[in-house]
């Protein structure tokens, strides 16, 4: 049984949604509930169904039962995301499934939803996933200008978490909020920084971003508040620091963490009173300037170590915004990937039209410790040696392919038989390959139709 059905208001942008399930009373009873002016749906029967239906309905959201006979709900996913990564995948699962509800959200869902259905909460996912591409959308057709580089469509993202991220800077950027961005160093912290600048009313005024961690200790300050003529040997004339040269803009610290604990006073005081004073001078000194700090580290660790001032930690602690590390945003991957591809070959002047499957593989495998900015370079290496139309396996990098290959696995057997030899081995590789049959087909080197043959003769079932 379902829950109550209520109508709901225009979303805020046309959608295109594909729903997919195998049960006609389902399809029908869909399209009676979810239907509304701002939404045009289509439906499929089954998995191949639905790829065909894809090829002329250009779908923004498919919503897809998992368990489906001919091709399941994961091997579903998986294709969509190969072939069109910009399209929002919601898995439906049932209670007693929702381990695949899961592997769904690894592998590209965007979300999932359990039976029976609870149409309110699906509209209010659609409504979710319609702001989402309004916040994308209408920065895209903003008019470009010098600093477009920053914009949103710049800042690559569908996964769920990279919609917060747009949100919370539109939100703060146009309050004097100090901000704290945290995430793996090349995850991205650097654009999020420029984006919230670009959208403030400081927009006209300097951006200034400096990396503490990449200057000595004893300069820090120096290079922060500059200096007066003689504050020490070899200081022959009066040097302005950051903060005065951000003034009326956005001053950057990056790798905030690493400011020696004198330097940290000083900053404090100029949280707290928007002035400071020269390395070597005695003259207040007060400037409009707006902090964006990011750290890789875990200042709240360096608090208790005390190797960080905790007040200061609160003063610039006001809006945290977290930067995920690609691979737990791995829906990106393709996305960025493209981007790149198409950034390198204008650069390159080289006509490559995309990247292969295989190799596109390799890609959503891989770990990237180096986050995104790993990522940037791996796509314009294989630009600058790509021979043909598209990117191929062997012009990525050999530990991309390498840590791509499948895991080998104990074949030991409790018998020499080789029916149950057989059997055990296409258990393992459909193990392996989280039961996609085709990959499945295509690493024990057989059909198909000669695959689902041997699981039927030899009784091999999923596990729930």
């Amino acid at each position: 049984m379902t829950k109550k059905i209520t109508t709901w208001p225009a979303l805020p942008v046309k959608l295109k949604l594909l729903f997919v399930d195998d049960e006609k009373a389902i399809l029908k009873m869909f399209r009676m509930a979810m239907k509304s002016e701002s939404l045009e749906i289509e439906t499929a029967s089954n998995g191949f169904d639905a790829l065909d239906r894809l090829k002329i309905f250009h779908a923004d959201i498919v919503i897809t039962d998992i368990q489906m006979p001919k091709m399941n709900g994961i091997s579903l996913l998986k294709e969509i995301r190969q072939r069109y990564p910009n399209i929002f995948i919601i898995v439906i699962t049932g209670y007693g499934s929702v381990k695949d509800a899961v592997t769904a959200t690894k592998v590209g869902a965007y979300d999932y939803i359990l039976k029976p259905f609870d149409f309110t909460a699906i509209k209010l996912l659609i409504e979710k996933i319609a702001s989402h591409k309004k916040i994308l959308e209408k920065n895209s057709l903003e008019k470009k200008d010098r600093r477009r580089d920053f914009r949103f469509e710049n800042i690559i993202g569908r996964a769920p978490g990279m919609y917060e991220i747009f949100q919370k800077i539109e939100d703060v950027a146009h309050t004097e909020a100090t901000v704290l961005v945290t995430g793996e160093t090349g995850a991205g912290k650097e654009l999020i920084a420029r984006a919230i600048h670009y959208r403030s009313r400081r927009k006209a005024a300097p951006f200034m971003d400096i990396n503490c961690g990449a200057i000595s200790e004893s300069l820090v300050g120096n290079e922060l508040f500059g200096h007066e003529k003689g504050a020490f040997t070899g200081a022959v004339s009066m040097k302005k620091g950051y903060f005065e040269m951000a003034d009326k803009g956005t001053l950057f610290l990056d790798e905030i963490g690493d400011i020696p604990l004198p330097v940290q006073i000083s900053l404090l005081r100029f949280l707290e009173l928007g002035s400071f004073q020269r390395v070597g001078g005695t003259r207040t000194i007060n400037v409009d300037v707006r902090i964006i700090c990011a750290t890789n580290r875990p200042l709240a660790e360096l608090v208790t170590e005390n190797r960080f001032r905790e007040d200061l930690f609160y003063r610039i602690n006001v809006v945290p915004i977290h930067v995920p590390s690609l691979r737990e945003r791995k829906t990106d991957i393709s996305l960025l990937s493209n981007h790149f591809l198409m950034k390198y070959s204008a650069k390159t002047k080289k006509d490559i039209t995309g990247i292969s499957r295989s190799a596109m593989k390799i890609l959503i495998r891989y770990e990237w410790p180096g986050n995104v900015r790993e990522l940037t370079n791996v796509i314009e290496n294989a630009v600058i040696f790509c021979k043909g139309r598209e990117i191929i396996p062997d012009d990525l990098p050999e530990k991309l392919r390498e840590s791509s290959q499948t895991k080998a696995f104990d074949l030991t057997l409790s018998s020499r038989s080789l029916p149950y030899a057989e059997a055990t081995l296409i258990h393992k590789v459909l193990e392996e390959t989280d039961w996609n049959l085709k990959q499945a087909a295509e690493l024990l080197n057989i059909a198909r139709g000669t695959l689902y043959s041997k699981i039927k003769k030899y009784g091999i079932t999923r596990p729930e």
